[in-house]
């Protein structure tokens, strides 16, 4: 066959290469605040979350993912790979007015990111890991960007509390008006945009939607009229609009052409806020308490070019696992720091491997009634529970470390949490072996918090002033 010259143009021309896939991944990692296990889409609720399903539907869904009852302390774990109660933050949140704070001597994951290469390492969102000093400021701690909250809450649309405004770019505090949400899932996609196609970068979106104050957006509360309890309508708004704008990283992804190369990795921190119209159905209870409601999260992770998707994992993974496992992906070889509590679950998550023993310990003390305690049964003041892969043993009862007996006083309830998800059936009384061993696993880890600890105060002095980081002008 002849050929005609345009034709042997196109054939002797060298092929456009592909552009070279990253030797390590982006690394999106999104929190979502208070957002409930019913509170997704993808677990057969009303919330509609087409992007967070997404992230699920292309990747691996994490139905076993478990985190803290309440905010500082799975935020703490995920930055330090380790139980916060080895450095007094397993049961608290910090405050803004506070001396509590992540120790300094614990390295962070940005930190570490750093040295594996991660020249941008930015943080939007809510930190609640310390804010008195400028050493407990994200930017002293590894990032090299910050935009949001330091604080646990702000009104969305004021960004403050208690009439202060706690809403800050890097050192300085920002004039951004808005709806938090908005702002910060826009602040998200400009950093994506400004990436580097060639370096690698780490970003860090820690809502703080949908905790309370319960601020929406008219349009999207419209959008549930239906919706008989107010709460819930509220809430359910405040979800779409959280949606929205992980929509808008991802559709920021794409945009880039980052997607195959970006590990995104999607978590709640702690179980949806019952009475601020979250649903943990059908886990039993919700924020503030150790059973599966409080503890158990939706998470899903996403990484076309690493990880085979379109999976539901049933191992359980734990917040502490986040860090050591990120580490395996971008390729460190170590972190330089305490040693880990959590381990690299990659192989866990690539379906290669089983956890084998595996225990999770969950611990909180304070005065919240649990949301679904039985009618005059005594409110106990400190919750424990240890999971394993098919069983779990709670504890209600005095403070374990200030009772010769940690039976004394207290109720313990064991379940087959592989297969009772609800708690309903309490097999204490069947499985004594077992509710022994769990308990001295539970007593062990109880003896591992920090003796001293700095006062921690519901509401801060009348003097008090919130911290200036801004750098002085020369």
């Amino acid at each position: 066959m002849k050929k005609i010259p345009w034709l042997l143009a196109v054939l002797a021309a060298p092929a456009i290469p592909a552009p070279a896939a990253l030797q390590k991944p982006n690394i999106v990692l999104i929190v979502s605040d208070d957002q409930g296990w019913n509170d997704v889409g993808y677990h057969g609720s009303e919330a509609p979350t087409p992007n967070i399903d997404r992230i699920a539907r292309e990747g691996v869904e994490l139905d076993r993912f478990y985190g803290t009852p309440i905010c500082t302390p799975t935020r703490a774990g995920l930055m330090t790979g380790r139980y916060p109660i080895r450095f007094g933050l397993q049961r608290v949140t910090v405050k803004s007015w506070g001396k509590r704070a992540v120790p300094e001597n614990e390295v962070l994951l940005p930190e570490a990111l750093a040295e594996a290469g991660y020249k941008t390492r930015a943080m939007v969102g809510k930190w609640h890991l310390g804010w008195a000093r400028r050493a407990h400021h994200p930017m002293s701690r590894g990032f090299t960007s910050f935009y949001g909250l330091g604080g646990g809450s702000v009104g969305y649309f004021t960004l403050g509390r208690r009439g202060i405004r706690d809403w800050h770019r890097d050192w300085e505090e920002s004039p951004d008006k808005g709806y938090a949400t908005t702002l910060l899932g826009q602040e998200a996609a400009r950093i994506i945009e400004q990436a580097k196609p060639d370096e690698p970068f780490f970003l860090y979106a820690a809502f703080n939607a949908v905790h309370t104050p319960n601020d929406y957006l008219p349009e999207q509360y419209a959008r549930f009229a239906h919706i008989a309890d107010e709460k819930r309508r509220q809430r359910l708004a405040m979800v779409a609009s959280l949606d929205a704008e992980i929509g808008r990283i991802l559709n920021a992804l794409d945009r880039k052409g980052l997607t195959d190369d970006t590990l995104v990795w999607f978590l709640c921190d702690n179980g949806g806020n019952i009475p601020g119209g979250a649903s943990n159905l059908p886990l039993r209870d919700g924020k503030w308490a150790v059973y599966e409601g409080g503890i158990r999260l939706a998470s899903a992770l996403r990484w076309p070019n690493g990880l085979d998707g379109g999976r539901k994992l049933i191992e359980p993974v734990g917040y502490i696992d986040v860090f050591p496992t990120l580490m395996r992906v971008a390729g460190a070889s170590g972190h330089g720091g305490q040693p880990f509590d959590g381990e690299d679950a990659w192989d866990v998550i690539r379906g290669e491997k089983t956890r084998g023993d595996w225990f999770f310990h969950s611990y909180f003390q304070g005065q919240r009634i649990p949301q679904n305690s039985e009618p005059g049964r005594k409110v106990m003041f400190e919750r424990n529970a240890v999971n394993s892969r098919r069983w779990k043993l709670v504890r209600l009862g005095p403070d374990m470390r200030k009772t010769a007996n940690p039976r004394t006083d207290a109720t313990l309830e064991l379940y087959r949490i592989d297969e009772d998800i609800s708690e309903r059936r309490n097999l204490a009384r069947q499985h004594p072996y077992i509710v022994e061993d769990l308990l001295r696993r539970m007593t062990a880890f109880r003896q591992t918090q920090k003796k001293r600890l700095d006062a921690v105060t519901i509401q801060p002095g009348p003097d008090w002033k919130p911290t200036s980081f801004a750098i002085p002008q020369e």
